[in-house]
């Protein structure tokens, strides 16, 4: 029987389990909150779409079912029908394998959003209120996360009692209360043992959480509760457990000890929002740690970089490029529509002509084809069709196949592969940092590509194209020869990065940026030990590649 851990929260949203901001993508083109980013990146497990369980999800499944008479023409009600069906939603996604291993498996995290109150959480509270019987008090706990504020030195404990108090009166006790240090009275009045109670105070690093959390004997609470001694565990997965455990330590470990720095300018549209980028952050973060680097990570608006801001905000526009000019190395990554990338541009040429280490993602690949096109091609108007439509020289163009009338959902999305040319072997960076592998996998999100009747002079003039779609006819990745790191791709490799398995082209960026050394150490120790991410399952392509021949399972890893 699965065991399931339901994690609440209350006072604040967000607190320990979630924040608002970038649109995460799976595997199978989910879009989905950045909850389950975390999710992936801390367990090493890959999601899909399913997990992500919303209101509009649930109601379209229940007037779907009415529609079809599942229901024998009775009223449909938020009780018993709405709760069946996450009740039901729920039992179903727990079985599904998340990792190499196929197996199904035997705890599932259950994150009720929002707070305890909220009217949007109401029937899943109720759901999971009729859930802990259905599953039986030995395969349910209950993680209650919430804020203890602090007043001039001193701890209230008011806020959580409260929401203690409206969780226990709709039907739902904590087994276990996350919170800073105040246990004796949090116990009293929450009505949770002392051992029950977990202080999760201010950290370093967010690294350092888990084994905050084991030292405080939450494994133990939770081994009592849920009886998860007895579950038969082999002896391989027992040691994969210990192996992760002891490189977690060397992480956080690492991290306390790194002093030499390596600054990374991020050239964005969305830098007052900085958790629009949490993926992209942890990518680097996570690099940082395996390059032995501290990270210091700048923000740049790309719109303080335009020529224009000279006039409107002269502080803004020298800022924002005495940042450009003193970093190590330079991130252009995705975005949306025309403001803010003139600047990414500049930041580009910027890079390409002064030798400093890039990478650009998805927008910024486009922008790194349109900057070469307009000062190495001399196409002056060279421009994507995403910012001009009727722009004489769409460098960038809409993708054929995408909707120009339903935006919701309709990009191209999720995990796919791109195959790497032949002749890359012999000199290409990103292909040693994955291994050296002929075909590679990562998500997608994107409307636009680089417009094919372009792609020869593009080649010609030294921008090198070197990985493709499975057919050959889609630009995925360039990288230019004469630069010590010059990679961008369509992609979005950040959506796939791991605490100890960086996302390849981050790892190769930063290790760049910290030195040519650090650069040719990393490329050797890839392409002796990358494993990639995804389960092998997700990474077959039976069919022909770009080069001919026909694949049967071809993936990333043989």
């Amino acid at each position: 029987m699965t065991k399931f851990i339901l994690v609440s929260g209350g006072v604040l949203s967000g607190i320990g389990k979630g924040v608002i901001g970038e649109v995460y993508v799976l595997n199978d083109g989910g879009e989905v909150d950045l909850d389950l980013g975390n999710y992936e990146r801390y367990l090493n497990v890959t999601l899909a779409r399913d997990n992500n369980i919303t209101t509009g999800k649930v109601y379209s499944q229940v007037i779907e079912k009415e529609r079809k008479g599942d229901y024998l023409g009775k009223t449909v009600q938020i009780v018993p029908h709405v709760t069946n069906a996450i009740q039901d939603w729920i039992e179903r996604v727990s079985k599904i394998p998340v990792d190499e291993t196929g197996e199904e498996p035997d705890v599932c995290i259950v994150e009720l959003g929002g707070t305890v109150g909220d009217i949007e959480s109401a029937p899943f509270i109720e759901a999971m209120r009729q859930f802990q019987f259905r599953v039986g008090p030995d395969n349910f706990a209950l993680i209650h996360v919430s804020l203890i504020p602090d007043m001039h030195g001193e701890q209230k404990t008011k806020p959580t009692q409260a929401t203690v108090r409206d969780l226990r009166g709709l039907g739902l006790l904590p087994d276990i209360a996350v919170q800073p240090e105040t246990k004796r009275k949090i116990s009293m009045f929450c009505h949770v043992g002392q051992d029950q109670v977990i202080g999760v105070h201010d950290m370093k690093s967010v690294y350092h959480v888990p084994l905050l959390l084991e030292s405080q004997g939450i494994i133990n609470v939770l081994q009592k509760k849920l009886n998860l001694v007895d579950l038969k565990i082999p002896p391989q997965m027992v040691e994969k457990g210990a192996d992760l455990h002891r490189r977690w330590q060397q992480i956080t470990t690492g991290h306390e000890r790194l002093f030499e720095t390596v600054n990374i300018v991020l050239v964005g549209k969305y830098t007052a929002l900085k958790d629009s980028y949490m993926s992209v952050t942890k990518s680097l973060e996570h690099s940082a740690v395996r390059c032995g680097r501290k990270l210091v990570l700048d923000w740049v608006e790309s719109s303080d970089l335009e020529p224009e801001m000279q006039t409107q905000d002269p502080r803004k526009y020298h800022d924002a490029h005495r940042l450009l000019v003193t970093a190590n190395g330079i991130l252009v990554p995705g975005g949306f529509g025309v403001r803010g990338t003139e600047g990414m541009m500049i930041a580009i040429k910027w890079a390409r002509e002064q030798k400093i280490p890039f990478l650009g993602i998805c927008l910024g690949f486009q922008l790194a084809v349109v900057e070469w096109a307009r000062n190495v091609l001399d196409i002056k108007d060279a421009t994507s069709t995403e910012f001009f439509p009727e722009t004489p020289s769409p460098v960038v163009i809409y993708m054929p196949e995408i909707s120009k009338t339903h935006l919701g959902g309709t990009m191209r999305l999720g995990l796919r592969p791109t195959i790497f040319d032949e002749d890359s072997a012999s000199w290409s960076k990103i292909r040693k940092l994955y291994g050296g592998n002929e075909v590679i996998w990562e998500r997608h999100r994107h409307r636009y590509e680089v417009g094919p009747p372009y792609v020869d002079r593009l080649v010609k003039s030294g921008l090198h194209f070197i990985g493709k779609d499975e057919k050959g006819e889609r630009m995925q990745v360039l990288e230019l020869k004469d630069h010590p790191y010059f990679i961008a791709l369509q992609a979005h490799p950040e959506f796939c990065t791991r605490p100890i398995n960086p996302s390849p082209p981050f790892l190769g960026f930063v290790a760049a940026s910290s030195s040519p050394q650090v650069l040719e150490e990393q490329l050797e120790s890839q392409l002796k030990t990358f494993v990639p991410p995804h389960p092998k399952a997700a990474m077959s392509m039976p069919q022909v590649m770009a080069n001919g021949i026909v694949v049967e399972g071809a993936s990333t890893h043989e």
